[in-house]
């Protein structure tokens, strides 16, 4: 199994601000959704009970453990001593495999932080009236606001909101404000980030959505039909005691939210089905009645009910997960409409990342005049190509690889004794 990375978002505010209420609350609108939600919470004091005194393992750690997992069906939990403290970022790369990890605290955390300001809590407004006299100054966001918003005489250091206001203003790292606090709302305005009522829960999961929640990726192996060359399909040619297809599935379904395979074959490939029942593989027909990289482009994207599509041909004996995981990063963080592997021979199109809304309505274009030729599209003005340079792919897959591609049984023989003898 590929350990995914997941996407994470730092909820932060003051004491009494409700943040455990709106994460508790922001949480059940994500899962309803059918997202996969982690969670952080953060204690700025020492120590915290998990568990009862008296439960088993709360016994275990009292007698001297270091390390305690508790496990019973359907849920785990470890608890472990460690020295000083872990950073967050290191717990989030602990969580692989989630849509989005919630953070609850942690300001120090590095990752983008929404910021809860509630009008019933006399520090928020307090810190708003701050956060507001600094936006209309024109200082950047993270500047001094205390400083700012210090009332004319206050001796540095005292005033009944001095203390938390040093160790709790909005940072350069704020990217929307929750609040119920008109002074808030405007500074959030003039700094140009959003500001979300505080009851609005469906508004914030739509922002987490749209900006940081995992991307779903479809990932679809291009199968078409007979190879000349081979003979036969090379979906079903024979590699190390199986349909080379099995292979393709085995290394890509882990990080497929969707698993297409597109083939002129359904009939043979409904074997498929009965091997992976869990993996809900569809088999689709090509689009257009014809060869062509560009036409068999049209259909895995049309396919698709993803905005992410990963195409690969089913050739591609190391075709790598990983790789599939970083290209769908790259677009996520670029807002790239293709990221595709690029060296000294030019692109490699049936190993790329695909937007599928803006990539479609293109393709199509194309494929109608006739043009069969991937490279084409990539030079199309209407779309932006980010090349994923060979060095960031031996970064994610340091034994290469990935584009080896069997085009004759002699090619399948030679890899095959390859894999074999590794």
């Amino acid at each position: 199994m590929i350990d995914i990375p997941s996407p994470a978002i730092a909820i932060v505010g003051r004491h009494n601000s409700g943040k455990t209420t709106l994460i508790e609350r922001l949480i059940a609108e994500l899962v309803s959704r059918g997202l996969d939600v982690g969670s952080i919470k953060h204690h700025s004091h020492r120590g915290f009970d998990i568990d009862h005194p008296g439960k088993d393992s709360y016994r275990h750690r009292a007698a001297g453990a270091s390390e305690t997992v508790i496990a019973a069906p359907g849920q785990v939990a470890r608890v472990k001593t460690i020295e000083g403290e872990m950073e967050c970022s290191d717990l989030v790369r602990s969580m692989p495999g989630h849509d989005i990890v919630v953070v609850e605290g942690y300001r120090k955390s590095g990752l983008p932080t929404i910021e809860i300001m509630r009008q019933a809590n006399a520090a928020d407004v307090h810190t708003a009236e701050a956060l507001l006299a600094a936006a209309r100054a024109g200082e950047p966001l993270g500047a001094d606001h205390v400083q700012l918003g210090r009332a004319e005489g206050e001796v540095q250091g005292e005033g009944p909101f001095a203390a938390d206001e040093r160790e709790k203003m909005p940072t350069a790292a704020t990217v929307a404000v929750a609040t119920d606090i008109p002074a808030a709302r405007e500074a959030a305005t003039l700094y140009g980030i959003p500001a979300i009522g505080l009851e609005d829960t469906a508004a914030l999961a739509d922002f987490l959505t749209e900006h940081y929640v995992r991307p779903r990726v479809s990932v679809v192996i291009q199968a078409g039909g007979e190879s000349r060359r081979m003979g036969r399909s090379k979906a079903t040619v024979p590699f190390a005691g199986r349909p080379l297809i099995c292979r393709l599935v085995e290394r890509l379904a882990p990080v497929a939210d969707e698993l297409i395979i597109t083939t002129n074959e359904a009939p043979n490939l409904e074997f498929l089905h009965e091997m992976y029942p869990d993996r809900d593989i569809r088999l689709v027909p090509d689009a257009y009645n014809e060869r062509g990289a560009l036409p068999g482009l049209y259909t895995a994207l049309s396919a698709a009910r993803n905005p992410y599509v990963a195409v690969v041909a089913c050739d591609m004996v190391f075709a790598s997960a990983r790789l599939v995981v970083a290209e769908a990063l790259a677009m996520h963080e670029s807002g790239a409409d293709v990221v595709t592997p690029h060296n000294k021979h030019g692109f490699e199109p049936l190993h790329a990342m695909y937007r599928r809304d803006t990539c479609a309505p293109v393709v199509h274009r194309r494929t109608e005049t006739g043009e069969k030729r991937v490279q084409s599209f990539f030079s199309d003005p209407e779309i932006t190509v980010l090349p994923f340079a060979q060095e960031r792919v031996l970064e994610v897959e340091p034994r290469g690889g990935c584009f080896i591609n069997a085009n004759t049984p002699e090619d399948l023989a030679r890899i095959e004794e390859s894999y074999l003898g590794e």
